[in-house]
């Protein structure tokens, strides 16, 4: 990840505020930061520098299943608001995967917080941190999105509730208590999440941040993945014009052309289509061709997360194509059936991740 700058240029990242190999100082906080996939697949967060008091509605292609973002006084939660639901999500995670037992109160030192997210941990830092627990209890969603094989049919918050369990006498919280939704509790107990690279807290603009949350939903570990510039409108919960969204698209391309700056999937241009490539994706061997050609029922991954739990699915299939390239074997007649005895015999030999 390129972090160069040339003369007079300013690097698209933001600075790293901490040192390297020191992301979380407590035992569970040194799992990879991880969102879940429900608010990564849907525009639940402004990507909006001001204030943005839009209620947001949308639908599938069935109309069967629907989405509503209402904002408080506050606002919607934004895109940097989510850093506390990724941070609350990692600790959950790394606590499962340690075989602890989780509820979906999370008590975490506001400091350890900051430093994780790659926010400044000075004044400004701890305000924002609590205008942002705000706007996440504020901001209210009424779905009937499925979350953990659980069809939620109501009004709830992002979270239930936070409390400032210790505060220095300066007022600057120290230790905070944070309650999720069900609806995100749920998720986490279900595994549907995702490891998101730790370059997107360094991200500067909203835009880029819900842009790359979507590639990573999308794309995964596939070489590529195209979306028709409206539908990635839609999906960011942009208020612009089309116009206006194609140019800040096209910037991100740019600068992403100049210095790599993306997380894991380069962004191109393509008329009015992005196209997204996986820069980790290796070229196909010779005789990879069948793996390559293979195509999985949607419905398989829930299975698989069951089967490897723990495990980041999309990664256990990258690692299942090229075990069958690398060793030249045909495309299997069941493919579902043989991806899921893969994941399973890597759960036996190797435990939790």
């Amino acid at each position: 990840m390129c972090d160069t700058t040339k003369d007079g240029d300013r690097s698209p990242l933001l600075p790293d505020r901490q040192e390297q190999g020191d992301f979380f100082v407590c035992d569970i906080f040194d799992a990879a930061p991880k969102g879940d996939m429900a608010s990564m697949a849907h525009p639940i967060f402004s990507i909006s520098t001001k204030p943005d008091h839009r209620v947001r509605r949308y639908e599938d292609g069935t109309g069967r299943n629907y989405l509503e973002v209402k904002p408080s006084s506050d606002g919607l939660a934004t895109i940097h608001d989510r850093d506390v639901l990724i941070y609350c999500i990692s600790q959950i995670m790394a606590a499962i995967n340690k075989g602890q037992k989780v509820s979906k109160v999370v008590r975490l030192k506001a400091f350890d917080l900051l430093r994780a997210t790659n926010r400044p941990s000075d004044g400004r830092g701890y305000s924002g941190l609590r205008s942002a627990l705000a706007r996440l209890q504020g901001t209210q969603i009424e779905t009937n999105i499925v979350t953990g094989d659980v069809e939620q049919l109501d009004i709830f918050s992002i979270i239930d509730r936070a409390r400032i369990v210790r505060e220095t006498r300066g007022g600057r919280m120290q230790e905070i208590e944070v309650q999720l939704s069900d609806w995100v509790f749920n998720a986490i107990q279900a595994h549907e999440v995702l490891t998101l690279h730790r370059n997107y807290f360094r991200l500067r603009k909203p835009l880029e941040r819900r842009i790359y949350e979507i590639a990573r939903k999308h794309c995964g570990s596939k070489k590529e993945w195209k979306i028709k510039l409206s539908a990635l409108q839609g999906k960011c919960g942009s208020a612009s014009t089309s116009r206006e969204f194609k140019r800040l698209v096209g910037n991100i391309v740019t600068q992403d052309q100049t210095y790599s700056h993306m997380p894991d999937y380069a962004v191109q241009l393509d008329d009015n289509m992005v196209v997204f490539v996986n820069r980790h994706a290796k070229k196909p061997l010779a005789s990879a061709a069948p793996s390559g050609a293979i195509r999985l029922n949607p419905d398989v991954y829930q299975e698989a997360r069951k089967a490897a739990q723990g495990w980041d699915i999309y990664t256990l299939e990258q690692e299942w194509r090229e075990w069958m390239a690398d060793g030249g074997l045909d495309a299997p007649a069941d493919a579902d059936k043989a991806f899921l005895g893969f994941c399973r015999k890597v759960f036996e030999k190797r435990g939790k991740p």
